[in-house]
């Protein structure tokens, strides 16, 4: 198998393009600050990963700005602190502040040369848009959790992109790659179905799973550091 054998790359967005632990961490200090520092930044993420995971599970139809609203209160609730519905609202709110990994921009303009490229995002729309901006492509095509009225793993929404893959640019799921940082949430359903795919880890030489539930046994067709890694090695096949 080689990256030259495809011709769409079907993308996750945020873990793989757009820099969302840092992101999410700056979001949550007016909250980690009133704990004195009894929370570190990874055990943040972690709780995150849990309470983001089980929300969009139970309440699969609820927008994400709502989601991530929800994961505000209840890491509160967690760890005894006392917010305001502003505060939470604002976490809600944050994803267009989320910045984009330095390589992901350059990357995408060069894979854009290259493949047909689709975004398969756990989001709204309203907020991919804006972090669209920071990625300077045009995708081919945008699936988002808001159009799919559910969140991955889920099964339909991978069904979902596959199917506006086919009917929108006439492509087969032999063709195509699919492109995402977290084992949780993009890999293990899409090997499951029967694709190809390709793991941008994000946190390689970290320890644990950080702001993505932890999942063992997954194996990948394409494993790289970064998105700036992944061009290098296309230009060299």
């Amino acid at each position: 198998m080689r990256l030259t054998d495809f011709k769409v790359l079907t993308f996750d967005c945020y873990g793989t393009l757009i820099d969302w632990e840092s992101g999410i961490l700056a979001a949550l200090r007016p909250l980690l600050g009133k704990l004195g520092g009894k929370i570190d930044d990874e055990a943040a993420l972690v709780a995150f990963a849990r309470h983001e995971s089980a929300l969009e599970k139970a309440q699969p139809g609820l927008n994400y700005r709502k989601i991530l609203a929800e994961c505000y209160r209840g890491l509160a609730k967690e760890w005894n602190a006392s917010i305001t519905e502003a505060e939470a609202e604002k976490f809600g709110n944050s994803v267009p502040d989320w910045p984009a990994f330095p390589d992901s921009a350059a990357a995408l303009s060069y894979l854009k040369q290259q493949y047909k490229l689709v975004i398969l995002s756990n989001v709204d729309r309203a907020s991919f848009a804006e972090s669209n901006k920071k990625l300077g492509v045009t995708f081919d095509a945008i699936c988002t959790a808001e159009d799919i009225g559910s969140y991955k793993p889920d099964r339909r929404n991978f069904d979902f992109a596959l199917k506006t893959v086919q009917e929108k640019l006439g492509t087969a799921p032999k063709d195509i790659l699919h492109t995402a940082q977290s084992l949780f949430h993009d890999h293990q359903m899409a090997k499951a179905i029967g694709l190809a795919t390709n793991w941008i880890d994000r946190r390689m030489g970290k320890a644990g799973s950080g702001a993505t539930s932890p999942v063992e046994g997954v194996n990948t067709d394409f494993h790289f550091p970064s998105m700036a890694a992944f061009v290098e090695a296309h230009r060299k096949s």
